[in-house]
C-alpha cells in the first residue's frame, strides 16, 4: 500500500480499540455517506477516544528495543560488546561503528520510523478534524491542543532522527505531497504545531496528558533545537518558554531518590510522565533488554536486574573524573543511575557462563550498567508475584523539572547571561549533593561562555543520564561526530563515523512505498 493510503485510513484502528465490535466493524470501512470520516473524528467521544489511544501508541516508543534503539550509538550509551559485535552478522552494532553496515534496510531503522509516523498520522487527523471547533467549546479545544503537541513531538523526534522528513497535514496534503520537506518547512510546522498546543492545552491534565507546560518545554526545546540554517533557532524565545513553567511555581526539584523509585509516581518535578506498570500490556519491557546477561544467567529471569545489554553505558559515561569520566566525589546521581554491583542476594555472577560469545577483552556484561529502569517489584524475592524482569514497568518520567531549569540556563548562558545561567545549573547541582553541595562542587560565576556550554553538555549526562535525550542533544549542538569518535567505544575503534552520520538513513520500505520518495532524496552517504 502507497503512503498516501496509508496516512488516509490510519487512524480508524485506534478509534476501534476504543469501542465495542459493531462500531469497529464500522470504522474500519471506507465512510459511505451516512457519515464522513471527518465527522468521526471532530464528535468529542470518539475523538477523545482517539487521541487516548494516540498517546498510547506514542508511549510504544518508550517501551521495548523502541528505546533502547535511539539511545545507543551516543557518547552516553553504546550496544553492548555481544549486540554490537556478533548479532545479526554485525549488521546491529552498525548503530555505534556508524559503517557500510548501516543502511536504509536495517529493521531498528524501520522501527523508529513506523513507531512514529502512524500516529503522526492519527493525531494530524484529529487536528484536521478539530480545527474548526476548537474555539466553539472546551474539550474541543482541548483535544485539537493535545493532538497539536503529539504531532509536533513525534515530528521532532523523526527529524532529528531523519533530517528531512515529509509533513502530514490533511488540509494542504495536495499542496505538500508526501515528500521530504526543507527543514526550514519541517522545524517551522513543528514550531507552529507548538504554538497551538501551548494555546489550547489545559494548565492541568490527566497524567500521560499534555498541559500547557509540557507544551510550553517542547517548543522552548524545538526553538533550541532547529537547524541554525533553518533561521528558526532562537534561544530568546526558547528561554521565555521555560521562564513561564518556572514562573507558573507548579513544579519543584524533588529527592533524587524519588525520580525512579516506582513508589512514587507522577511527582512534583513531572510535567509529563509516561504511565506503566507490571502486567502486560502496560508494562514497558526495558529493563529486560538492557540488563545484564550474567546477571540473567545467574538468577535467570527472576533477577530484577538481569537483562541481555542491548545498551550499556560508555566508560566515559560511567568513569569517575580522575579516571576520565564525569562523576564527581559526592555525586548521588552516579549510584542512582547506574549499577556498579551485581551481587543478588549472595549471589555472585562471574563470566564462565559466557565464554561461548568469544568477546575475550571486550566482555562488558560485568561492567557498570544502566540502573533507572530496574524494578524490584519484578524480582523472585520481592514477593509480589512478577518473578519476570520481562515485566519491569516503572513510571518514565519524560519532561521533568531539572531539564527545563538546565535547558533554561543553555538559553541564558546563549544569550550573554552565564553568570545567571550558573545560579540555575548550582540549583539542580544542590540536589545532587543532598542540598549540603561543597564549596568546590559549586560552579563559578566567573566562567566564560564555552566554558560553560562545555561543562553543561557534561553535567547533563549526569543528570539525565539514560533518559533519551543525548541524540538530540548531540544533534542540535552540532556535537555529534566529535563527541560520539571520541568516547563511543565502537565508533572509536573502528573509526568509520562521519559527520552525515547524525541522521540515519530513510528506510528502504518507506521509499519503496511512497511515490513521492525517490532513491535519490536519500540522506547524504547512503545513497
Amino acid at each position: 500500500m502507497k503512503f498516501s493510503n496509508i496516512i488516509k485510513y490510519m487512524g480508524v484502528a485506534g478509534i476501534s480499540a476504543m469501542m465495542f465490535t459493531s462500531c469497529s466493524d464500522f470504522l474500519d470501512e471506507k465512510p459511505t455517506g451516512s457519515i464522513s470520516e471527518e465527522q468521526i473524528f471532530s464528535d468529542p467521544e470518539y475523538a477523545e477516544s482517539n487521541l487516548l489511544s494516540c498517546y498510547r501508541q506514542w508511549r510504544e516508543c518508550f517501551k521495548d528495543r523502541y528505546l533502547w534503539e535511539v539511545m545507543v550509538g551516543t557518547d552516553e550509551i553504546q550496544s553492548g560488546a555481544l549486540q554490537a559485535l556478533k548479532e545479526d552478522g554485525g549488521r546491529r552494532g552498525s548503530l555505534d561503528r556508524y559503517d557500510a553496515m548501516l543502511t536504509s534496510e536495517l529493521s531498528y531503522i524501520k522501527d523508529t520510523w513506523d513507531c512514529r509516523y502512524l500516529k503522526v498520522g492519527e493525531s494530524a487527523k484529529l487536528i484536521n478534524a478539530l480545527k474548526s471547533k476548537k474555539d466553539e467549546d472546551e474539550l474541543s479545544g482541548k483535544i485539537y491542543g493535545e493532538a497539536n503537541f503529539i504531532r509536533a513531538g513525534l515530528c521532532m523526534e523523526l527529524t532529528q532522527i531523519f533530517g528531512r522528513i515529509p509533513i502530514i497535514d490533511m488540509e494542504r496534503q495536495e499542496e505538500l505531497t508526501y515528500a521530504r520537506q526543507p527543514l526550514n518547512v519541517v522545524w517551522g510546522f513543528i514550531i507552529d504545531d507548538l504554538k497551538e498546543a501551548v494555546r489550547y492545552c489545559p494548565e492541568s491534565n490527566d497524567p500521560q496528558r499534555a498541559t500547557v507546560y509540557a507544551a510550553n518545554m517542547l517548543l522552548g526545546y524545538a526553538y533550541m533545537a532547529a537547524p541554525e540554517e533553518t533561521g528558526l533557532r532562537d534561544f530568546e524565545e526558547a528561554a521565555k518558554c521555560f521562564k513561564a513553567i518556572i514562573d507558573s511555581q507548579k513544579f519543584r526539584l524533588v529527592e533524587y531518590y524519588d525520580l525512579f523509585d516506582y513508589n512514587v509516581k507522577n511527582s512534583a518535578e513531572a510535567i509529563f510522565e509516561w504511565q506503566f506498570n507490571t502486567t502486560w500490556p502496560d508494562n514497558n519491557c526495558i529493563q529486560f533488554q538492557i540488563g545484564s546477561r550474567a546477571a540473567a544467567n545467574m538468577g535467570q529471569d527472576g533477577c530484577f536486574f538481569a537483562g541481555y545489554d542491548h545498551a550499556v553505558p560508555s566508560a566515559w559515561a560511567y568513569s569517575d573524573v580522575e579516571d576520565g569520566g564525569i562523576w564527581e566525589d559526592g555525586d548521588i546521581r552516579r549510584d542512582e543511575s547506574l549499577r556498579y554491583d551485581f551481587e543478588w542476594f549472595g549471589q555472585v555472577p562471574d563470566l564462565s557462563s559466557l565464554a561461548w560469545e568469544g568477546l575475550g577483552d571486550d566482555h562488558d556484561e560485568l561492567l557498570p550498567h544502566i540502573k533507572k529502569y530496574e524494578d524490584f517489584r519484578t524480582d523472585i524475592h520481592s514477593g509480589m508475584g512478577v518473578n519476570n524482569m520481562w515485566n519491569s514497568g516503572k513510571n518514565i518520567p519524560w519532561l521533568r523539572y531539572a531539564n527545563v531549569l538546565l535547558l533554561y540556563a543553555e538559553c541564558l548562558n546563549e544569550t550573554g547571561h552565564t553568570s545567571e545561567a550558573v545560579d540555575y545549573v548550582n540549583e539542580v547541582r544542590k540536589r545532587a549533593w543532598e542540598n549540603n553541595i561543597p564549596a568546590d562542587k559549586q560552579w563559578n560565576k566567573g566562567m566564560s561562555k564555552d566554558q560553560f556550554f562545555e561543562a553543561l553538555m557534561t553535567e547533563r549526562v549526569r543528570e539525565l543520564f539514560g533518559e533519551r535525550w543525548r541524540r538530540f542533544d548531540l544533534v542540535r549542538t552540532g556535537k555529534f561526530l566529535e563527541y560520539v569518535k571520541a568516547r563511543n567505544k565502537w565508533a572509536n575503534r573502528y573509526g568509520t563515523i562521519q559527520e552525515f552520520n547524525k541522521y540515519w538513513p530513510i528506510p528502504q520500505s518507506e521509499i519503496d512505498q511512497n511515490d513521492d520518495i525517490l532513491g535519490t532524496d536519500q540522506n547524504e552517504g547512503y545513497r
